[in-house]
């Protein structure tokens, strides 16, 4: 695991494609900016998990 700390409009390189950047930070809310190429997935965890789990409900039912 990699812990950075960064400022509003601070910016975070992940390969070459893709930015994550900090946009405001206000209570214990913090709004990231995801900049990638459209063909790259971006989800948050619980409705990466929902996906999964369907995914997964879809192939038991195959069987």
């Amino acid at each position: 695991m990699l812990r950075l700390t960064r400022l509003s409009g601070e910016r975070i390189m992940i390969g070459d494609d893709i930015i994550l950047e900090v946009g405001f930070i206000r209570d214990r809310a913090v709004e990231l900016r995801f900049y990638a190429p459209t063909d790259i997935p971006i989800y948050r965890e619980e409705i990466y998990k929902l996906i999964q789990a369907k995914i997964q409900a879809e192939k038991e039912d195959q069987q």
